[in-house]
């Protein structure tokens, strides 16, 4: 049974997630999307185990900086993914994940706590 984190090392919220995961000794992998990049797959697993608005982060610096357009393309499933895999900063951070299964997207204690 294998815990992975996927976010970005300098993001607060990732940050949080990692501490908490340390303190309580739960051991897993971090997946790194700046040096490792994310696979299309991933994201539509993701996107078939939780809703889309979740997974997208359309109050992210990079989702704002796109056109109207391509903002507008976001609501199809198919265009969502590969902005997000193009750009993954705009994937809410972190995603938790055990054996490929979401647990948690988003990081509070609480609902960590109801995971493990």
């Amino acid at each position: 049974m294998a815990y992975r984190l996927y976010g970005i090392p300098n993001c607060d919220t990732v940050k949080k997630a990692r501490k908490w995961l340390d303190e309580k000794g739960v051991n897993y992998e971090f997946h790194n999307y700046k040096t490792e990049g994310i696979d299309k797959n991933k994201i539509e697993n993701w996107t078939e185990q939780v809703e889309l608005k979740v997974i997208l982060n359309k109050a992210s610096t990079t989702f704002r900086a796109l056109s109207d357009e391509e903002k507008a393309s976001a609501d199809d499933k198919v265009k969502a993914i590969e902005l997000m895999q193009t750009n993954p900063s705009m994937i809410k951070r972190p995603v938790f994940e055990k054996d490929g299964k979401v647990l948690r997207v988003g990081f509070r204690e609480r609902t960590y706590d109801d995971v493990l």
